[in-house]
């Protein structure tokens, strides 16, 4: 899980979304309200769908012009579904699969307190791989 993740706010442009996920070297972007409630996750797939073009690797879209005047609210998948921190990461890659997403936001009761993505998935697996098999373990 990635600890305090970089947020976006409803009302604030694609091309400022993609401007902090290219600082921050992230596809997804949970969005949250003014009250510091998850309302949604945009995804750099949800912002080449609505742009409708292929992004540059700087995340740079062809028409910035556009891309400035549509907003987060209209390009982020709202009520996302979300897991605890106590979750087992087999539901959470369950999860992902069966929906075909590539983040989990980690919820705390009402409080956004990680991400679980894709590569912190490979990440486990490659750990769990890599571990030396004791002799008494299957």
């Amino acid at each position: 899980m990635t600890s305090r993740p970089v947020v976006v706010y409803p009302d604030e442009s694609i091309q400022k979304a993609l401007h902090i996920m290219s600082q921050a070297a992230c596809h997804h972007l949970p969005v949250i309200s003014t009250e510091k409630h998850l309302i949604g996750i945009l995804s750099i797939v949800d912002c080449r769908r609505t742009l409708s073009e292929r992004l540059q690797e700087t995340y740079q879209p062809k028409n910035t012009v556009f891309a400035n005047s549509i907003l987060v609210s209209s390009a982020m998948t709202p009520a996302p579904i979300t897991v605890e921190p106590d979750t087992p990461i087999v539901e959470a890659a369950r999860l992902m699969l069966e929906h075909s997403i590539g983040c989990l936001p980690v919820m705390r009761g009402e409080t956004l307190i990680g991400i679980v993505t894709r590569s912190d998935l490979l990440i486990a697996f490659i750990a769990l791989v890599q571990k030396p098999v004791r002799s008494t373990e299957v």
